[in-house]
């Protein structure tokens, strides 16, 4: 039987259910632990959920990958809960030329504004806040992206769907005391249940501050009355 299906395997009659790195196209993520984790780092294109507390450093851990694919092509941000420091970018090396950020008026506007940038082929990294996709609307950001070879990113802080959307890969951050816990809960081709440990240490201290060991907790003062 094992010879059997290498025979096929070679013949290119039989495909296994998991997808290698050369298949998808990989680019690194800018993190080792992360690219070890991810078998290489983030696809070329596809829709990567990431579902993390809002302000724990979810687009810290994406700023390597924006700024080694965003040299050529513009890298949108569709309302962010905030706006973007430009002197951090560039700090980091990021043109902020090709830096666009859209502000919609509602939900569906901002997921036509995605699709949009998704398909244009002038994007290589779209950002999307959302607070909840459906099947439908994940398979067309998913079809755009592929189309556009662009990827997209999908953030939101509220509670997982009831369902598996069909998407490229799901990411669950969580804060850690060296900077980030970021859990693999299910890729292309297959369940994962990995995680890794992302050090910030270095590239943001404020993050990982430990409380001191000798600190002190001192009772408050109860001064009898009368």
């Amino acid at each position: 039987m094992y010879e059997l299906i290498e025979n096929l395997k070679e013949k290119q009659w039989l495909r296994s259910g998991s997808l290698n790195s050369q298949e998808l196209g990989i680019h690194p993520t800018g993190h080792k632990k992360l690219d070890s984790t991810l078998n290489g780092g983030f696809p070329k294109h596809g829709v990567i959920e990431v579902k993390s507390p809002s302000g724990i450093g979810e687009l810290r851990l994406l700023l390597p990958h924006i700024k080694n694919t965003s040299q050529d092509r513009l890298c949108v941000f569709i309302q962010p809960p905030g706006y973007l420091c430009t002197e951090q970018l560039v700090s980091l090396g990021i043109n902020a030329n090709n830096i666009l950020l859209i502000y919609p008026e509602n939900e569906q506007h901002a997921l036509w504004a995605a699709e949009q940038c998704l398909r244009s082929g002038a994007c290589s990294n779209v950002l999307l806040w959302h607070a909840g996709l459906e099947i439908h609307q994940a398979k067309r950001l998913q079809v755009a992206s592929e189309r556009g070879q662009c990827l997209h990113f999908y953030l939101k802080t509220g509670s997982p769907e009831s369902f598996s959307l069909p998407i490229t890969l799901n990411m669950t951050l969580s804060p850690h005391d060296l900077g980030l816990e970021v859990s693999i809960t299910r890729r292309k081709g297959g369940w994962l249940n990995e995680r890794c440990i992302v050090d910030m240490t270095s590239t943001w201290p404020e993050l990982t501050v430990e409380p001191a060991n000798d600190a002190l907790i001192l009772p408050f003062p109860m001064h009898q009355r009368g």
